[in-house]
């Protein structure tokens, strides 16, 4: 079998062309600069006192766990530089790294209480009260395993636009559940209307709501953008409306958004639109499956409520028990919005709207951190390139081009993570950079001695290429290997501080094993078959004293190997 020829020149012009694509959608984006992290910037504070909605102090662990939530929905990568930190018994404080247009829609999604609940949908426009079903569902929960049911053509849930979460829980807009058959103390009361009700009486309620709120649903009209939330307690009823301004009466809830184990988006296998991927805790998927089992098939809907407010009211195809769809005319924004609201979206805790302060904070460096973090980095780059100039000579023309690839895609890569994934740039991450140009150097240094080795042997310099690269290929990937190993290892279990260093220091090392195998080896490969290089001159790099074999010829036929 032939071996396959070898083709550095393609390899480099394929190295090129991906540069430059890369650049060419920074250069769309119009970002030229990198966000940079609280530590060199600044950025915006949050500051959110808690209460505990069943009177007391704050238990330890709801504070804990709601600053979780918070840290996931404003840091849930670990390199967008967000904190979340906890003050005394009750406060949570976000930092928010710049004072921008994001910073500010992330402030407003931190300050959302997101009391997320299910509830089964009495009366809406296409529902009057009293109908079992109505003509316009919505969108619609299914199985994913099932598929889009057949003769279905479901309207995006949010009018097509994108998903925006209400405001934190604070007034009253919600009537008084109906009286029971018996008197109830008001402590009963209280814990009747802070939890959740039976599938099979929220269904009830459903098919047959009370005339009372029959009535209060007839006059009802939604309040005014800006106004105060309705006030959302689990075990009543609702009045309340979604985003496009529709009214809905809905019945008590009958599953917590805590419940919620994991919520994805994307477009399946064999479909064209998004859809939301939810999956259920078991108490969650018990209360889930035996309400999509009493609406299956019958149009009517499944309400889910952020904040008082109706962000989704789907049907059910069948009775689900385990993952379920939720799919319509969604867009990537709206689907990841709502799956995002699934995931993140239910505190704990209540956050009064008197008790959230934010300003904007300075940076924790000063400035000069920044300058001298540059500066340690551009004087070790320039000791490299010394070193490599005064060892490798003619050579170290490789080792500055790959260092200057190396630099190119590292740079293009944060600028386009900033754009996109909301990466920030602090000083541990600068370090981490400054790491990378160690490991970049370790590369060549590894092939050129290895290539000295063989050509001591007497091989010639396009022979020692091949043969050298085979063994310095192996080294560099488990010196590599074990570089990403311990970058992954604290970005996976390390704080937020630490993050941002693992995190460049991972990006840096898989950047030079790409310019290892897509630079450095085809330059070399095409600098030897020049015969400045292979002829062994005085300042290729190369040459006889420079392997340390002054006494003969490089190429001479009495070295192992002979002339090749």
């Amino acid at each position: 079998m032939a071996r396959k020829t070898a083709r550095p020149g393609r390899t480099l012009v394929l190295l090129f062309l991906a540069i430059a694509i890369m650049f060419g959608g920074i250069a769309f984006a119009g970002s030229w600069k990198p966000e940079l992290g609280l530590d060199l910037r600044g950025g915006t504070e949050i500051s959110m006192t808690a209460e505990n909605s069943e009177g007391g102090s704050v238990p330890k662990e709801s504070l804990e766990e709601a600053k979780a939530i918070i840290d996931q929905r404003v840091n849930g990568s670990g390199v967008t530089g967000g904190r979340v930190t906890t003050e005394g018994n009750d406060v949570i404080k976000v930092s928010i790294p710049g004072t921008g247009k994001v910073q500010q829609e992330t402030a407003e999604r931190v300050r959302q209480t997101a009391k997320l609940r299910f509830r089964l949908v009495a009366c809406s426009p296409q529902k009057p009260c009293g109908n079992a079903a109505g003509s316009d569902p919505g969108s619609m929960i299914q199985d994913p395993s099932a598929g889009t049911a057949p003769g279905t053509s479901p309207r995006a849930p949010f009018g097509g636009e994108t998903v925006e979460p209400a405001a934190d829980e604070k007034t009253s807009g919600s009537p008084s559940a109906s009286p029971s058959a018996k008197p109830e103390s008001a402590d009963d009361k209280k814990k009747d209307a802070n939890s959740t009700v039976a599938v099979d009486d929220a269904v009830e309620f459903m098919r047959n709501p009370p005339a009372e709120w029959a009535t209060r649903y007839a006059s009802f009209t939604c309040p005014a953008p800006g106004s105060d939330p309705v006030e959302d307690l689990p075990g009543e009823p609702l009045l309340t409306c979604d985003d496009d301004g529709i009214p809905y009466l809905l019945t008590p809830a009958v599953i917590e958004g805590t419940e919620i184990k994991e919520a994805s988006y994307g477009i399946p296998q064999q479909q064209a639109n998004y859809v939301v991927t939810l999956d259920f805790k078991s108490e969650g998927n018990k209360a889930f499956a035996e309400t999509t089992g009493a609406i299956a098939g019958t149009g009517e809907q499944f309400a889910i409520t952020l904040d008082g407010k109706v962000i989704s009211a789907p049907t059910a195809d069948s009775r689900i028990s385990g993952g379920a769809q939720i799919s319509g005319d969604f867009t990537q924004e709206s689907a990841a919005a709502l799956a995002n609201n699934l995931k993140y979206g239910s505190l704990p805790l209540d956050f009064p709207e008197d008790g959230i302060q934010t300003k904007v904070i300075g940076p924790s460096l000063a400035g000069n951190q920044l300058t001298a973090g540059l500066w340690a980095g551009l004087v070790g780059l320039i000791l490299v390139v010394i070193f490599s100039v005064l060892y490798y000579r003619a050579m170290s023309i490789v080792v500055i081009g790959s260092l200057a690839v190396a630099g190119a895609l590292t740079y293009g890569m944060i600028l386009l993570l900033s754009e996109t994934a909301g990466v920030t740039l602090d000083l541990p991450g600068v370090a981490g950079l400054i790491v990378g140009i160690g490991i970049t150097a370790d590369s060549f240094i590894i092939l050129y001695e290895r290539m000295r080795d063989d050509m001591r042997e007497g091989r010639s310099m396009r022979v020692a290429v091949d043969t050298a690269w085979v063994r310095a290929r192996n080294t560099c990937l488990a010196s590599d290997g074990v570089s990403f190993l311990a970058a992954f290892v604290l970005y996976v279990f390390a704080t937020n501080e630490v993050k941002g260093f693992a995190f460049m220091l991972g990006l840096t090392t898989i950047i030079d094993v790409l310019v290892f195998f897509w630079f450095t080896h085809p330059m070399t490969k095409l600098m030897a078959n020049l015969g400045f290089f292979n002829k062994g001159h005085v300042l290729s790099g190369m040459d006889k004293r420079a392997l340390g074999t002054d006494g003969q010829s490089v190429n001479s036929p009495s070295l192992v190997g002979g002339k090749a």
